[in-house]
C-alpha cells in the first residue's frame, strides 16, 4: 500500500501512548505525528485470546506498535501490538528514548546560542535530513569533532554542540585524524620516516580496543587516523604518537609539524 500523506510508513515500528481503553480496542497517541491517532482492536492487543483487555493495556502506558493501514475515514491508523517482536519493541523504545535525548541536548545547545524556539525546530528539521535522526548528529559528533564541518555547517554554536555531544553521548568509539608534514635532511631520510611511521602504528593496543593507521599523502604528508573507545584513551594514545614522531624526528635530522583535523 502506498503511503498515505502526514501518516506513518506502513509496516513502520511507532511507539505510542494509550489514551482510551475500550471493550474492543485501544485508542493511542503516536509519538511524533503531531495529532495523529492511532486504534489497535483487541485482537491486535495480544496473542491468544484476550479476555479482559485491560489486564494488557492501561490509559498512559507506551507501547510499541507496528503501523498496519490507515482507516476509512482518514481519522486515524490501525495498528498491532502482537505483531511486534520483543527486540524490536527494545530498539524502538531505545531509539526513541535517544531522539528525546537528543532534542534536549539540542535545545540546551539552542538556549546557549541564542536561538528562538523557531530556530531550534529549524535545525532539528534539517540535522534530522542531513544524519537520519537527529541523535545521530550527536553521535558522529561525538566519534569526530570535524562531522559537522563536513556537511557545511558553520557558527559559534558548533563548538557548543560539539561539547554538549561528547559530555553527553557515549558513542561506539571515536575517530582523532592528522596530517603530519615531515621533512628529513639527512641522507637516511626515507627510513626515517619509515621507522616514525612504524613508531606510530606501533602505538596501537589490542588490549585497550585503540587502532591506527597511517597513509601516504604525498610527501611530505602523512595522514594518520586514531580510532578508539573513547576520548580519555584517545588522548592517551595520541601523545604516545607525538612522541613516537618525535623521537624518530629529530631537530638534527629534519622537522615535523602535526595539524590535527
Amino acid at each position: 500500500m502506498a503511503k498515505e500523506a502526514g501518516w506513518p510508513d506502513m509496516g513502520e515500528m511507532l511507539v505510542c501512548t494509550i489514551k482510551t481503553v475500550k471493550q474492543n480496542g485501544a485508542y493511542v497517541e503516536l509519538d511524533g505525528y503531531d495529532g495523529r491517532e492511532g486504534f489497535i482492536f483487541i485482537g491486535e492487543i495480544a496473542s491468544g485470546w484476550v479476555k479482559n483487555i485491560r489486564s494488557h493495556v492501561r490509559e498512559g502506558q507506551r507501547v510499541v506498535a507496528k503501523a498496519l493501514k490507515v482507516r476509512r475515514d482518514r481519522k486515524s491508523i490501525e495498528l498491532s501490538i502482537k505483531m511486534v517482536s520483543e527486540e524490536r519493541r527494545r530498539d524502538t523504545l531505545q531509539r526513541w528514548k535517544n531522539e528525546q535525548r537528543a532534542g534536549q541536548l539540542l535545545r540546551i545547545v539552542g538556549e546557549r546560542s541564542g536561538w528562538d524556539e523557531e530556530k531550534i525546530a529549524e535545525m532539528k528539521v534539517h540535522m534530522t535530513e542531513t544524519y537520519g535522526t537527529l541523535y545521530a548528529a550527536f553521535e558522529e559528533t561525538a566519534i569526530d569533532n570535524e562531522a559537522l564541518s563536513a556537511e557545511g555547517y558553520e557558527g559559534d554554536w558548533i563548538a557548543l554542540f560539539i561539547e554538549t555531544a561528547i559530555e553527553n553521548i557515549i558513542p561506539d568509539s571515536v575517530t582523532i585524524r592528522a596530517v603530519a608534514d615531515i621533512q628529513v635532511h639527512a641522507a637516511e631520510g626515507i627510513e626515517i620516516i619509515r621507522s616514525a611511521l612504524v613508531a606510530v602504528e606501533g602505538c596501537a593496543s589490542k588490549e585497550s580496543e585503540v587502532i591506527i593507521t597511517c597513509f601516504y599523502d604525498g610527501a611530505p604528508e602523512y595522514r594518520i587516523e586514531l580510532t578508539a573507545p573513547d576520548w580519555e584513551i584517545a588522548e592517551v594514545h595520541w601523545a604516545r604518537i607525538e612522541s613516537a614522531i618525535n623521537d624518530n624526528v629529530t631537530d638534527e635530522t629534519g622537522e615535523a609539524i602535526i595539524t590535527r583535523e
